[in-house]
């Protein structure tokens, strides 16, 4: 229509709800995260200064150092970053924090390191002196502490990085040294014996955490103990223990079962009929296993059918040793013991000791 306006254009952008935010449009790291870990600076001293001229309650971490003996690796990260999370939360609440992280560089992988350098020289262990092995071990250790030291501090992890503390120094063994005194003191320490896992290689007792396992099969065996003493109920009856160390039987003095598991007594009723071996368990057999173990124990022996008999507090019972019948040696009972180490995850709940 000829008197007809047009409407002006409008910027339709001023239509749509955007929430404004201070963020920039391109994160620009490379040059941002410089900035960033400089502004923090001694952010952790600061912080500390702060509470302490405040009054503020101390919270301290204890870090559980890793080991100095390569670049930092994503569990390190993992590591480092949840305990960074604990002391900048406990800043925010008030506290005085208290980090001061560490390094463990004592044990085999540095010197199997160092050795391998070695070795590399055409030089054996056995050629190099104590005190020569030891230095360079250490100066390898203070090499990778400063790298990682410099790594976490790129991450942006608050500590007393200036104050570090590790196992090898001098200052940190010598206070080892004045609280095992303490200890020494105070009469609570005593000599004995442990059994420890040993190198032949190293020629040195080893950590768990430096012993690797290889898995193995070992033999197994389904062993009847004659019930020697009881209820009506167990007369005839048979303690069934499964075992994995065979040779030990001989050595066999009690057996223990689960005080917080239930047993009972089962008669076998009938066997496959497909066996191509002679059965441990017959029809007839009263045998006292775990109710909850029952099923596994009575596919094993390959029986068809089963039934209970009644519940059995085994803490009543004494049995007879299985290699009685082969020397009179063995003619005395042996006794059901309550323990804690049983459980009915596996064999009958019950364990020859």
């Amino acid at each position: 229509m000829p008197n007809d306006v047009l409407p002006a254009p409008r910027d339709y952008r001023e239509t749509v709800f955007l929430p404004q935010t201070a963020f920039p449009m391109r994160g620009g790291l490379p040059g941002l995260e410089p900035r960033i870990l400089a502004d923090w600076g001694d952010l952790y001293g600061d912080l500390r200064a702060a509470r302490q001229g405040a009054g503020a309650p101390l919270f301290v971490l204890h870090d559980g150092p890793p080991y100095a003996n390569g670049a930092i690796h994503i569990g390190h990260a993992l590591n480092k970053l949840l305990k960074d999370f604990v002391v900048r939360s406990r800043f925010a609440m008030g506290f005085d924090v208290d980090y001061t992280p560490g390094w463990d560089c004592h044990g085999l992988p540095i010197e199997w390191k160092i050795e391998e350098e070695f070795r590399a020289q055409g030089r054996r262990k056995q050629d190099i002196s104590k005190a020569e092995f030891r230095a360079r071990c250490r100066d390898y250790a203070a090499g990778w502490i400063e790298a990682q030291s410099r790594e976490f501090q790129r991450l942006g992890v608050l500590g007393d990085w200036a104050h570090r503390y590790a196992t090898m120094d001098h200052a940190t063994e010598a206070a080892i040294v004045a609280q095992f005194h303490k200890i020494l003191v105070a009469g609570q320490v005593y000599r004995g014996s442990k059994p420890v896992m040993w190198s032949p290689v190293e020629r040195t007792a080893l950590a768990d955490a430096e012993v690797e396992y290889h898995d193995h099969v070992s033999p197994s065996v389904w062993v009847r103990f004659p019930v020697a003493q009881g209820p009506d109920a167990a007369r005839g009856a048979h303690v069934v223990i499964w075992t994995t160390t065979p040779w030990t039987l001989p050595a066999n003095r009690a057996i223990a079962y689960g005080p917080k598991i239930a047993y009972a007594v089962y008669e076998v009723q009938a066997l496959r009929t497909d066996l191509a071996f002679e059965p441990w368990a017959r029809p007839g057999d009263r045998l006292i296993v775990a109710k909850g173990l029952a099923e596994q124990v009575f596919s094993a022996a390959q029986v068809a059918k089963w039934a209970e008999v009644g519940p059995i507090d085994p803490g009543g019972l004494t049995a007879a040793h299985p290699l009685a019948a082969l020397d009179p040696g063995y003619g005395f009972e042996v006794p059901l013991l309550a323990g804690g180490h049983v459980t009915d995850d596996a064999g009958t709940g019950f364990v020859h000791t």
